[in-house]
C-alpha cells in the first residue's frame, strides 16, 4: 500500500517562525565565537594577570577560605566579588591553563552579543513602529547592530585578557537587566515576571563591575525615548512620570550604595586640576568616537601625557570631534528622536571612565567602550530600517562588507594579547615613548633572560621618566644578574628615595647583597622589606637562606614556617626548610620537606636532586634562594 507524506502546514509555518526568531541569535553568537576563535591560544600576559592569576593564590578555587577573599577583597582597585568567583570556577576547571579562562570570556561576550540583539529587536521596534510590521527587516537591522557591537575591534581588549572578565560578566548582567527591564515595560503579567529579575542583574552587574553605576541613567534615557513614559511626550512629574521614578528607584539605590565602596577601592593617582581634567574627558570621548569609526592603531596601553597641554593639537581635535558629535545629535534631533538619546546614552555609559577620576597609567582604553557600544550600533540599525529599501542588495552588501572588514581586523587584533611580548611589542609601535610599555617590554626580555636588551629598554624607561622607581628597582636586578652589584645597589637605593614603601627594592638589595656573601647586611633589608610588607613570603624564605648561611638553622626554620603559613603552596620554602633540617642532621625530616616542595613543583629540580642526595647519604646541601 501506498502512503504519501506530508509536512503539514502549520508545522511549517511553525518550524519557519522559530527559526525567525533563533536563527538570527544563533547566527550572531556563532560569528562572534568564531572571529574571536585565536583567543583560545592567547596566555596571561604581564599586565595584571600576572598579579591577579600567576602570582595571586587566593582566588583559586570555590572553598569558603576563597569566597571569603573574594567578598571582602579590593585587590588592584576593584571590587568584583562576582567576577573573582567565576575566575575560581575556572581555576576549579582549568587550573593554570589560560585557554579555559578566554573560552568563559569567549562564551560570555558570544552571549552577550545575542542579549544585544533581542535589545535592539525591542528598542528599534519602538524606535521605528513600521519596522515591527516587518519582521524580516527588523531582525537585520537588530542583527546588524548586534555584530557591530559583538565583532568589532574594540572589543578585543575585553574578551582577549583574562583580567578583564569584569567587563564581559558585568557586561552579561547589564545588557540582561536592560531585557529584562523593557520586557517588564510591557505591562500587566509582563511586569510582575521580569521587574524584579532586573533589578536582580543590575545588581550582579555591580557586583562584577562598579561602572555599571550607569545603568539607572540608561534606563531613564529608554523611558524618555523609544518608551515614552518620560520627557516631552508625557511630562516629567505627572503621576505616571513619578511612577516611573519609583519603578527606578532600586537601581538608582543599588548604583548608589556602590559609589562609597567604589571610591574607597581606587588605587587613587595624582588627580589633575579640573580644567585638565576636563580636557582629558573631551579627549577620551573625542577617542572613543573616532575609534569606533576607524578602529586602527589599537594597543593595550594609550599612555596618560606626563604633562597635559589643554590647547595642544591631539586636545583641539578631540574638541573638533566632540563639538561635531553633539552638533550632529541636535540638528537631527526632531527628524531622528532617537540620535541624541542614544549619543547622551553613549556618553552617560562612558561618564566614569572619561577620566574626572584618574585611575592608572592610561588617557583612554579600548575595553572602556564594552558596556557603551551597543548604543551607537543601534544607530546603524535604526539607519538600516529608515532606508526606502532596507534588505535590498546595495545595503545588504554594504553591511555585509563592513562586517567582514572589521572581523578581519579584530581577528588580527586578537594576536596582540597571544603573550607579553606581543603585547608590549605592540604598545611600543604605537606609542614608543611611554616609559611603562619600555620597563614591561624589559621586565618580557629578562624572563627570557635577553638582559642585554632588557638593561636597553629599561634605559630608556628611565630617560623617558626618570623619577620611575619600577624601572630602577628592575635595572638593578638586571645589572645584579650581570654581576655589576655596586650599579645594581645605586639603582635599588635611588628606587627607595623615590619610594620609601617600596619593599621589592629592599628585597632586591638583600638579594643583591646576599650574592655577594655579606648575609648579615642582607638580613637587614629582608627585614625592612617585611617591615613595609609582612606578607612577603619570598622574603621569609631568603631570610631564612641566610641563616643557614650563617650556620644557625634553627632559627632559620622560624621563617620557612612563616613564609607557609602566609604561602602554603610556596615549593621553595619547603625546600630551603629541608636544606636547614638536613644541615642540622635531621635527615628523614629534610626528606620529608624535599617531596612537600617536589609534589607542590614537580619541576623543581634542586628539591630532587637535594632528596636523592639524601636517600643517598651524600653530604648536606646548601641553601638555594628561590
Amino acid at each position: 500500500m501506498r502512503h504519501d507524506h506530508h509536512l503539514d502546514a502549520s508545522a511549517e509555518h511553525g518550524l519557519t517562525g522559530q527559526f525567525a526568531r533563533w536563527g538570527p541569535p544563533l547566527v550572531i553568537a556563532l560569528l562572534t565565537f568564531v572571529t574571536f576563535l585565536p583567543v583560545l591560544h592567547n596566555g596571561f600576559v604581564s599586565w595584571d594577570d600576572d598579579k591577579n592569576f600567576l602570582l595571586n593564590y587566593e582566588y583559586r578555587g570555590l572553598g569558603w577560605t576563597q569566597l571569603r577573599w573574594m567578598w571582602s577583597t579590593t585587590h588592584l582597585g576593584h571590587y568584583t566579588p562576582l567576577s573573582w568567583m567565576t575566575l575560581g570556577m575556572d581555576y576549579g576547571l582549568w587550573g593554570m591553563n589560560p585557554s579555559g579562562y578566554h573560552l568563559t570570556n569567549l562564551l560570555l561576550h558570544s552571549a552577550n552579543a545575542v542579549v544585544v540583539y533581542f535589545i535592539a529587536r525591542r528598542v528599534l521596534g519602538k524606535a521605528v513602529p513600521r519596522s515591527s510590521e516587518e519582521p524580516r527587516t527588523l531582525a537585520a537591522a537588530a542583527t546588524l547592530s548586534a555584530l557591530l557591537f559583538a565583532i568589532h575591534p574594540l572589543r578585543v581588549e575585553s574578551v582577549a585578557w583574562v583580567t578583564e572578565r569584569r567587563d564581559v560578566l558585568s557586561g552579561c548582567f547589564y545588557f540582561s537587566a536592560v531585557l529584562c527591564y523593557l520586557r517588564a515595560c510591557d505591562g500587566g503579567d509582563a511586569r510582575r515576571r521580569w521587574y524584579w529579575p532586573a533589578v536582580g542583574l543590575c545588581a550582579c552587574a555591580l557586583l562584577s563591575k562598579a561602572t555599571a553605576v550607569t545603568l539607572p541613567a540608561v534606563l531613564l534615557l529608554l523611558n524618555v525615548y523609544p518608551l515614552k513614559r518620560l520627557g516631552w511626550h508625557t511630562g516629567v512629574w505627572n503621576t505616571p512620570a513619578r511612577r516611573v521614578y519609583l519603578e527606578l528607584a532600586p537601581f538608582a539605590l543599588l548604583a548608589a550604595a556602590t559609589i562609597p565602596v567604589t571610591f574607597a577601592a581606587l588605587q587613587t593617582e595624582l588627580q589633575l586640576s579640573i580644567p585638565l581634567k576636563i580636557a582629558v574627558s573631551a579627549y577620551s570621548l573625542g577617542f572613543y568616537i573616532w575609534k569606533t569609526i576607524a578602529p586602527l592603531h589599537l594597543a593595550a596601553l594609550y599612555p596618560m601625557p606626563s604633562s597635559v597641554n589643554a590647547a595642544g593639537a591631539p586636545f583641539l581635535l578631540s574638541y573638533g570631534v566632540v563639538i561635531a558629535f553633539v552638533a550632529f545629535a541636535w540638528l537631527y534631533r526632531r527628524r531622528w528622536p532617537g540620535l541624541p538619546i542614544a549619543c547622551l546614552a553613549f556618553v552617560a555609559m562612558l561618564f566614569p571612565l572619561l577620566g574626572l577620576h584618574q585611575n592608572g597609567p592610561q588617557i583612554a582604553a579600548d575595553r572602556y567602550t564594552y558596556a557603551a557600544a551597543p548604543a551607537l550600533t543601534m544607530l546603524a540599525g535604526a539607519a538600516l530600517l529608515l532606508l526606502k529599501r532596507p534588505l535590498a542588495i546595495a545595503p545588504r552588501a554594504t553591511s555585509a562588507g563592513v562586517l567582514v572588514a572589521l572581523g578581519a581586523l579584530t581577528w588580527n587584533q586578537t594576536a596582540t594579547w597571544h603573550d607579553s611580548e606581543a603585547l608590549w611589542t605592540r604598545a611600543l609601535q604605537v606609542e614608543p615613548n611611554s616609559p611603562l610599555a619600555q620597563n614591561n617590554m624589559a621586565n618580557v626580555l629578562m624572563g627570557e633572560n635577553r638582559v642585554d636588551d632588557a638593561i636597553a629598554h629599561y634605559s630608556s624607561a628611565l630617560s623617558l621618566k626618570p623619577d620611575y622607581a619600577d624601572a630602577h628597582d628592575n635595572m638593578g636586578v638586571a645589572l645584579a644578574q650581570e654581576g655589576f652589584f655596586p650599579n645594581a645597589i645605586a639603582e635599588f637605593q635611588q628606587a627607595l628615595a623615590l619610594d620609601p614603601s617600596f619593599d621589592a627594592a629592599e628585597f632586591n638589595w638583600g638579594a643583591a647583597a646576599a650574592r655577594q656573601g655579606d648575609f648579615t647586611v642582607a638580613i637587614g633589608h629582608y627585614q625592612r622589606a617585611l617591615a613595609i610588607n609582612p606578607w612577603n613570603a619570598t622574603a621569609h624564605v631568603n631570610w631564612g637562606n641566610a641563616l643557614v648561611r650563617l650556620a644557625r638553622p634553627d632559627e632559620a626554620i622560624a621563617h620557612y614556617k612563616a613564609a607557609l603559613a602566609i604561602r602554603p603552596e610556596h615549593a621553595g620554602a619547603h625546600m630551603n626548610w629541608g636544606v636547614a633540617l638536613a644541615q642540622a642532621g635531621k635527615l628523614d625530616d629534610a626528606a620529608e620537606h624535599f617531596r612537600a616542595a617536589i609534589a607542590l613543583d614537580p619541576g623543581l629540580t634542586q628539591a630532587q636532586e637535594y632528596l636523592q642526595r639524601i636517600l643517598e647519604a651524600k653530604p648536606r646541601p646548601q641553601a638555594i634562594s628561590p
